[in-house]
């Protein structure tokens, strides 16, 4: 087959759908991440005019622009879409573009939930704009302190938008880092091992690790005062055995694992960049995945210094006052290395290197004032004032932002297949360089002179009239760059002529393509032995073109790519992707609707709501595997392997693997709430809490015994055993629930529902997994005969026993402790 032959037989077999039904039946990577990055860079936009009218209101003391309500939906909602709209969402598009490029593979791990996630996001993100369109945007702050956003604070529904739309749009970021996670380890160009690894991509796992670890205390803590909120469980109300400081808790441990989440995909991108404007190879690779998986595991030790003013013990101040110094060590080995790779080469300054010169600047000014509030008695001091923001938009967006307008500047002629022409973003960066500094460097002055942050006006004569005044003229000069940037940006997609294959001459798989990118891809998968191909073996994009690597050929007919090991890179199966479908984004419509029945208090929509997202979830199980045994395939290169139906560990294994990490992380805040409010709360337990009785002690023994030990899907005795354990476990979960009858009462019955709700929730999983399972076996679907989807079954069994117990434990059923 000649390269066009192969090339016109596989546009047929991966393209979307033609027209604007392919806009929302597409599960192709290529698309979503260019409309993941298209709606992140809109929501910046807004978050941007947000900004203005807020340095609009403080460009002068006692402003009439806004009133103090307006005012506090504004700086509300700023910090909402930069945080959780603009930059996670603009890394997942990043990450969902470009992995299977940089990889040298065809499509991510689970096409359809890429669609879905970004489906969850588009509508999360809408009601959240809705909200603030319709003057009932959120207003207690993009953190949310209770009681400012419980009942008693925010009676009205502004603070029901921000609980449910976020936990609606975090949906998608869990979607995305299990998706980005099991890409990198098993779907990468054969014989790449993990040491060969683009190093955008260690960045892009060790974020997404974060992610599923880091996300789940905040959707938990959104969960807990959406109930309160809703239905008047008192995890937050001191009277009934709560406490606020509870929340903060949970958000920090969050809150600030993200700012490390929002950094490290910027540090990949440098890291990719840098030594191509260099013209050198990256200096200090292995010391750079180190410095990255360093900082992912160090960033969850620091939560406790944002509450450094909140009556911390002394030695925990210590303690998280070492940490947040400690953290600058892995962020210096990475500067170190990049500042060595520019020694070492001959840097060009074409605009991407502007932009990450730019961000070399005001990351190590945020990275020094972070030091300085890493000390406690500088911290008290300008905790809640103007010096904290300064820093945090240093951080953010000298960390963040600079480093991804150079991304998007040097992978343009990627996406659209042409040469920057006009030369409009060098004025750009210059108005954008010189308007933050303007704007934030005279915040940090403002801070140390006492002006407090999220005021909404100030009286004359302290010394901040100039200062505001300045700072506010030089955002607009910011905003000016910055609407220059998309602009040029648009200019250039549009209007500028057809640029080479890879203009800057890079050494990774993505520039070994055609440019904009065909629908599969690499027309073969290439077999890959260094970090940077392209310089090792120019030759390499012709090979594949000509289909000389692996899946050269489109005779079968379908979407197919190759699983590898983890380790070795050694190819282990052919996976088969499902083609273009409208159930991702019917499914997270679905999902709106039960968010939604939340939202305004139409509670009869949230069941209806459930069946309909569970009767979609079996409809898009039913869809995979495969009837018939088809063994070993050739796969090219004279080697053969079977698919993915027929294989112990198919994707979806690990899928539920790094899924249930996350989950297990929620399971695990959750405790952590538990044991916070016994130790902190007073009456814990209240004195009228009865305990349950040996009866729950034995159910939930003999439970947890026969799940664990007889969870089987292929034997019909053992798999009867294993559905009466996960029965027993449901008895004895409702037992002690009917002892906490009321969980309005006090919060120890409110966290008692809670853990055993979401064990019970699980176990309904586990018994519905089976069932399907045994379903689609004796409608002769093969994997569920050759193990796979019964091993995927015993997992999430297994996870179910095992909160069922704890959870029975923690409420002090007799018999199961000491």
């Amino acid at each position: 087959m000649t390269a066009l032959r192969l090339h016109r037989a596989l546009t047929r077999i991966w393209a979307s759908d033609p027209g604007w039904k392919g806009w929302f039946t597409t599960v192709n990577h290529t698309d979503l991440g260019r409309m993941f990055l298209t709606v992140a860079v809109f929501f910046f936009v807004v978050g941007g005019i947000l900004a203005m009218l807020i340095r609009a209101q403080l460009a002068s003391p006692r402003s009439a622009f806004v009133g103090p309500d307006i005012y506090n939906q504004l700086f509300t909602m700023h910090g909402t879409l930069m945080m959780f709209l603009f930059a996670i969402p603009l890394f997942e598009g990043f990450a969902v573009y470009l992995l299977p490029k940089l990889l040298g593979t065809r499509d991510l791990a689970f096409p359809r939930l890429t669609a879905y996630g970004f489906w969850c996001y588009v509508f999360g993100g809408s009601m959240l704009i809705f909200s603030m369109l319709a003057g009932i945007a959120p207003d207690s702050g993009w953190f949310m302190y209770p009681p400012l956003s419980s009942t008693l604070g925010a009676p009205g529904i502004n603070s029901d938008f921000w609980l449910i739309g976020i936990t609606f749009v975090e949906i998608s970021a869990i979607a995305a880092a299990v998706e980005i996670t099991v890409t990198v380890l098993r779907y990468r160009a054969p014989r790449m091992r993990l040491g060969q690894m683009p190093i955008f991509a260690w960045y892009a796992l060790v974020t997404a690790v974060m992610i599923l670890t880091g996300f789940p205390p905040l959707i938990l803590g959104s969960i807990l005062l959406e109930l309160e909120r809703a239905f008047g469980l008192p995890f937050f109300q001191v009277a009934d055995g709560g406490d606020a400081l509870l929340w903060q808790h949970l958000f920090w441990l969050f809150g600030h694992p993200e700012v490390y989440i929002i950094f490290l995909p910027a540090a990949g991108a440098i890291s990719t960049i840098l030594p191509v404007m260099a013209r050198t190879r990256l200096m200090g690779y292995g010391w750079i995945v180190a410095a990255a998986v360093s900082l992912g595991v160090l960033s969850f030790g620091l939560w406790v210094h944002h509450m450094f003013t909140t009556g911390i013990p002394h030695m925990g101040l210590a303690f998280f006052s070492a940490a947040s110094t400690l953290v600058a060590v892995p962020t210096a080995v990475q500067i170190f290395a990049w500042i060595g790779t520019m020694w070492r080469g001959s840097p060009q300054l074409h605009l991407p290197m502007l932009w990450i010169l730019g961000f070399f600047v005001t990351f190590v000014i945020g990275g020094l004032t972070g030091v300085m509030v890493a000390v406690v008695p500088f911290d008290w001091q300008v905790h809640d004032t103007y010096f904290i923001v300064a820093h945090l938009h240093y951080v953010l967006i000298g960390g963040f932002v600079f480093p991804m307008v150079g991304a998007l500047y040097y992978w343009l002629p990627h996406f659209i297949g042409r040469k920057s022409y006009f030369k409009l973003g060098y004025t750009a960066f210059w108005l954008v360089f010189a308007g933050f500094h303007g704007t934030f460097l005279l915040l940090h002055w403002a801070g140390l002179l006492g002006m407090r942050r999220r005021i909404d006006t100030y009286e004359a004569g302290q010394g901040w009239e100039a200062i505001n005044l300045l700072a506010s003229i030089s955002s607009f000069v910011m905003a000016i760059g910055f609407a220059l940037v998309i602009i040029d940006i648009v200019v250039n997609a549009v209007v500028s002529v057809r640029g080479s294959r890879n203009p800057w001459n890079g050494g990774t798989l993505e520039w070994a393509m055609p440019t904009p990118a065909a629908a599969y891809n690499f027309a073969s998968l290439p077999r890959v032995g260094s970090r940077d191909p392209l310089y090792d073996d120019p030759d390499l994009p012709v090979r594949i073109a000509r289909g000389e690597g692996y899946l050269g050929d489109a005779d079968r007919g379908r979407r197919e790519t190759l699983s590898v090991d983890v380790s070795t890179g050694a190819p282990r199966y052919i996976t088969v992707f499902p083609g273009n479908t409208a159930l991702p984004i019917t499914m997270s419509a679905v999902t709106g609707l039960f968010f939604l029945g939340l939202l305004i208090k139409v509670y009869w929509l949230v069941p209806i709501a459930a069946v309909g997202v569970t009767a979609l979830a079996l409809r898009w199980v039913w869809s995979l595997g495969a009837r018939q045994v088809e063994g070993a395939l050739p796969v090219g290169r004279g080697e053969s392997l079977p698919t993915s139906s027929e294989v112990s560990d198919p994707p979806g294994w690990w899928g539920s693997l790094f899924l249930l990490l996350a989950n297990g992380t929620f399971f695990g805040s959750l405790l952590f709430g538990y044991a916070f409010l016994w130790t902190i709360a007073p009456n814990w337990p209240p004195p009228a809490w009865v305990e349950p009785g040996p009866a729950v002690a034995v159910l939930a023994l003999a439970g947890a015994g026969l799940a664990l030990l007889a969870v089987q899907v292929r034997d019909p005795v053992r798999t009867v055993l294993s559905v009466g354990g996960l029965g027993a476990l449901v008895a004895a979960c409702v037992l002690v629930l009917g002892l906490a009858s009321d969980p309005t009462a006090h919060a120890y019955d409110a966290t008692l529902w809670v853990l055993l709700c979401y064990a019970l929730l699980h176990l309904a999983l586990a018994l519905l997994m089976t069932a399907v399972v045994w379903t689609r076996r004796r409608a002769g679907i093969v994997s569920a005969r050759l193990g796979g989807e019964g091993r995927i079954v015993a997992l999430w069994t297994r996870y179910a026993v095992a909160v069922t117990f704890i959870g029975l434990v923690v409420t002090g059923a007799p018999g199961l402790v000491p």
